[in-house]
């Protein structure tokens, strides 16, 4: 923007480290907490990446897919008038957008219920698609191999520390995480 003599405003560099520090840390964390969950949940996978950590990046895309931490994405408006599955949707319609669901959309998937970290096509939604991908999915990708990757050299043993009833989930409009997990190694 400064090559082109235009300045970020207070209020739009605000804005950029809000979403920076959400996208670059909440999200994350989320990924990390709750895909650890889901592996703690299917002793199966969970041995499968422990006894061969080489899946640890396709294990990642498929925690995202299967219950990765946003739940929608932020409001899109239709550029022109569509139907789609018998909905007519205007030019100008605000439409919103369940990561959630599409993720575990029967005609892009096999078997879209389970939990598969050697699945080879993963085209899930979790970074969003197209002008709105995530800028950070490189790194979040990283991050999240390097943290399980971590997580189950150091701690082979990992449990739940508590039973697994007790375990909460916070939500928000458009993310959701765990209140904690507590856990034993």
């Amino acid at each position: 923007m400064e090559e082109e003599g235009d300045r970020l405003s207070e209020e739009e560099l605000l804005s950029m480290i809000t979403l920076l520090i959400f996208a670059g840390h909440e999200t994350t964390s989320n990924l990390i907490g709750t895909g650890t969950l889901m592996l703690l949940d299917r002793p199966d996978q969970l041995e499968k990446l422990k006894a061969d950590l080489s899946l640890a990046p396709s294990a990642v895309d498929e925690l995202l897919r299967f219950n990765g931490p946003a739940t929608i994405a932020g409001p899109r408006f239709a550029t022109e008038e569509i139907e789609i599955a018998g909905q007519k949707i205007k030019q100008g319609d605000m439409v919103l957008l369940v990561l959630s669901s599409a993720n575990r959309d029967e005609s892009q998937f096999t078997e879209p219920e389970e939990l598969d970290i050697a699945r080879k096509v993963n085209r899930h939604l979790a970074f969003g698609h197209g002008i709105h991908a995530c800028l950070g999915k490189p790194l979040a990708r990283l991050e999240g191999d390097i943290a399980f990757t971590t997580l189950l050299k150091r701690m082979p043993n990992l449990r739940l520390s508590v039973p697994r009833e007790s375990i909460t989930w916070s939500f928000s409009l458009n993310s959701r995480s765990l209140t904690a997990l507590p856990v034993s190694f």
